[in-house]
C-alpha cells in the first residue's frame, strides 16, 4: 500500500505582486488535500523587498512581513522556515508570485546574479541532497534553477524564451510545457508546472497544480 507523503509549503508572501500568488497556492493546498495528503505552511520570517498596491502595482510606503504575510494564506497555521525539519516531509512545494523573486531572492532586479534568501537556499539544497520531491510553480522553478542548477536539473517556465534563457545560463534545462501539465525530473526529483506564466485563468492554474500534485506523490512513492 503506498503512503501518502506529507508536504511542506513555502510561501513568500501573500498576492502576486510582492508574494506567493493566492490562486497558484490555494489550488496547489486544495489538490495536496483532495489527494489525501496533508500540508504544513513555513515562510522566512524576514521583511518584505516592497510593498505594492495590487490594483495600481505601485510600490507603497510600508512595510510587512513576509511570514505574516504568509499566514493569511494559511489561515494562520504558519512556522518560520529556519523550523522546517525536512525529515518529517516527502514534498517541498514552491508556489509562484512575484514574491518568490523579490522576497526569496532578487532576481527581479539582478537576474540570474541573484543572491537567493540564506534559508530558502539551504532548504532547497538539502531537500535535493536528502532525496526529497521539489515542486515549483510559476516563476518559482527560476530560484530552485538559480540553487540547483548546477546538478543538471530539469525545470519549465511554459515557455518565455528570455526566462529560459536565464534558466539555462547556471547550468539548469528548461523544457516547454502545456500549462495544464507538469514537467518531471525523475533523476532530479523535481517537479514544476507553468501556472499564470502560461495561464488564462484559475482554472488552467489547478489543472496544472493538480498534474503537479500527483506527480509528486507518485515520486515520493518510487
Amino acid at each position: 500500500m503506498k503512503k501518502m507523503p506529507k508536504f511542506a509549503i513555502i510561501l513568500s508572501g501573500c498576492g502576486r505582486s510582492d508574494g506567493s500568488e493566492i490562486h497558484e497556492t490555494v489550488t496547489a493546498m486544495l489538490a495536496i488535500a483532495e489527494d489525501g495528503c496533508e500540508y504544513d505552511c513555513y515562510a522566512p520570517n524576514i521583511d518584505q523587498s516592497a510593498v505594492i498596491n495590487g490594483i495600481t502595482s505601485e510600490k507603497m510606503e510600508e512595510k510587512r512581513n513576509v511570514m505574516i504575510e504568509s499566514a493569511r494564506l494559511a489561515r494562520g497555521e504558519i512556522k518560520d522556515i529556519n523550523e522546517l525539519n525536512l525529515g518529517e516531509y516527502d514534498c517541498i512545494l514552491f508556489p509562484g508570485g512575484l514574491g518568490a523573486v523579490t522576497n526569496w531572492c532578487n532576481y527581479a532586479k539582478a537576474g540570474m546574479a541573484c543572491e537567493v534568501e540564506s534559508s530558502i537556499s539551504r532548504v532547497m539544497e538539502e531537500a535535493h541532497k536528502e532525496k526529497k520531491v521539489i515542486g515549483a510553480m510559476c516563476i518559482a522553478p527560476v530560484v530552485v534553477a538559480r540553487v540547483l542548477g548546477k546538478y543538471g536539473i530539469t525545470v519549465t517556465i511554459g515557455n518565455d524564451r528570455s526566462v529560459a534563457k536565464s534558466v539555462e545560463s547556471v547550468g539548469a534545462h528548461q523544457k516547454n510545457t502545456e500549462v495544464e501539465k507538469a514537467c518531471i525530473d525523475e533523476e532530479n526529483r523535481i517537479v514544476t508546472t507553468p501556472a499564470y506564466m502560461l495561464a488564462k485563468n484559475i482554472v488552467e492554474v489547478s489543472k496544472g497544480a493538480k498534474s503537479l500534485v500527483r506527480a509528486m506523490i507518485e515520486l515520493a512513492n518510487k
